[in-house]
């Protein structure tokens, strides 16, 4: 994979993180970063005084460094700011981090010397994974504290982890021989304002939420024709009347899955006149959803291809402002943290009618000996908790402020916290749509009739890791097992192998 500073894709950072992918940099990207450097340095020559350079931090901007002590004040920047706390990034954010600092400092505009971009792409091929605390960044002047450590850890000062053990930083460079980093002027702070952190973690979130979304529009129909639903509210005249990109696109997403359904079929002409909303108004709110996913999709992609330190060079001036401050990346999180308490919340419905036999004329808890048996009572209970979870969790975080830096950094993003929480709100949306799976398909075992290929081919799968629940047993193995399947995207490739694919 080819780094530019331009032209980084949310996809290519996901392969990068979880797959190993490659790295390198663009020719044409050594002479902007060169160019800039020897702005800084004729800059300092003449003795003037540069932020972050020859001066303090924050509000010790006024401070001027001596000349002597520049390398000093680089060393003791990453040292101080090195303060995290809490459990470390998993490997996959910490390689999307670093990836993402060397996109920002390949678009030339930071100053640095060429030699720490190669430094982090040689960390990044040779699966360096430096040890970040998750805790401790306000997301802005960025997350300075989390890449604070992955500067130590390449000073080999830090801490590292390999072979899954925590070791000293300096250690674990020589084990996979990279010369610890030596920084000059300027680079300290070019390596840690910017918001990495959060935007690491909202690509990858993002990509699994995009995934999220269409297995829960699988099982959702999974759902419907358990109920004995039917798809005429998916029809494309209703969501062109109301033309929302998002509609539309769940509209025939839902459609298509509910294509050459016996089930459906079997009760075009019953009296029933509606279903409840959480099948008739699926292409809404899954439209919705969808609609949100592209406002989040469009700020990543502005993002991760973006200068986000301070200050930055341009032509030959040296110019201070705030391109570190986390406020964009912020709000999307919380915006896809709403759009996945709100799955949550939209399955957990459906859930619950398919247990209760007054509203889905199926056995009671969908078992076959009710009384002696719970059935699958209880996994709307874990269905419940975790979607309450979510709602306590998704209150946006960015709404907060905490000024900083005796008031020089007053108004803060905090988006690492809504990025924080995006991580267990996901995993919990995850589960949740495990359970409507798991439930579905036991609802679809009392059917007689054929369901839609769609629907089938994600039972079968489904079937390989949960049995039909003859007897009580304990299920949270397999519920565990689902999500898994879900996050891994293997149930959403079965179904568009069948099918085709969802947009």
């Amino acid at each position: 994979m080819i780094v530019d500073g331009e032209n980084l894709s949310i996809e290519e950072v996901v392969k990068v993180a979880r797959e190993y992918e490659t790295v390198e940099i663009d020719e044409k990207v050594k002479d902007k970063v060169k160019n800039s450097r020897e702005v800084i340095e004729k800059i300092l020559e003449e003795g003037k005084p540069i932020y972050g350079v020859n001066t303090g931090f924050g509000e010790l901007a006024n401070v001027r460094i001596d000349k002597n002590k520049i390398e000093e004040l680089q060393k003791n920047l990453i040292r101080s700011h090195s303060c995290g706390v809490g459990k470390p990034l998993s490997e996959e954010i910490a390689r999307a981090l670093m990836l993402l600092r060397l996109n920002s400092l390949a678009k030339g505009y930071s100053g640095v010397r060429y030699e720490i971009l190669e430094k982090l792409k040689e960390a990044l091929n040779k699966k360096f994974y430096p040890l970040i605390p998750s805790q401790g960044s306000v997301g802005a002047s960025g997350d300075l504290t989390n890449l604070a450590h992955l500067a130590l850890s390449l000073m080999g000062e830090g801490k590292a982890i390999h072979e899954g053990k925590i070791m000293d930083s300096k250690k674990v460079l020589e084990i996979i021989d990279i010369k610890p980093i030596k920084l000059e002027a300027k680079e300290g702070i070019a390596l840690i304002n910017g918001s990495q952190f959060m935007t690491g973690i909202l690509c990858l979130a993002y990509n699994d939420a995009r995934n999220l979304i269409k297995n829960a529009q699988i099982a959702m129909v999974m759902s419907l024709e358990a109920l004995k639903g039917t798809d005429q509210a998916f029809r494309e005249e209703i969501s062109y009347a109301r033309p929302y990109r998002g509609q539309i696109i769940a509209s025939k997403n839902l459609w298509k899955l509910c294509e050459k359904s016996e089930i459906i079929k079997s009760h075009k002409n019953c009296p029933k006149v509606q279903d409840a909303y959480t099948l008739r108004c699926a292409p809404q709110v899954f439209g919705a959803m969808y609609e949100a996913l592209n406002f989040i999709k469009n700020i990543l992609e502005v993002e991760i291809n973006s200068a986000t330190d301070n200050p930055l060079i341009f032509g030959e001036e040296v110019i201070s402002g705030g391109n570190f401050h986390g406020e964009p990346i912020a709000i999307a999180t919380d915006l896809l943290n709403i759009i996945l308490t709100k799955l949550s919340s939209f399955s957990e419905r459906r859930v619950f009618r398919l247990l209760d036999k007054k509203l889905s004329d199926l056995p009671s808890f969908l078992s076959k000996m009710p009384g002696l048996n719970s059935g699958l009572m209880i996994l709307q209970y874990v269905s419940a908790s975790l979607t309450s979870e979510n709602k306590s969790l998704v209150y946006p975080a960015s709404v907060d402020s905490i000024p900083t830096s005796a008031n020089q950094e007053d108004y803060q993003s905090m988006g690492s916290i809504s990025a924080r929480k995006c991580l267990q709100i996901l995993k919990n949306a995850e589960k949740v749509i495990a359970v409507e799976y798991i439930i579905a398909s036991q609802a679809l075992d009392f059917i007689d009739i054929e369901p839609s290929p769609a629907s089938k081919t994600a039972y079968n799968l489904i079937r390989k890791s949960v049995k039909m629940l003859e007897e009580d047993r304990p299920m949270n193995d397999e519920i565990e097992k689902v999500a898994d399947l879900i996050h891994r995207g293997l149930i959403l490739r079965e179904v568009e192998r069948k099918i085709g694919k969802l947009d």
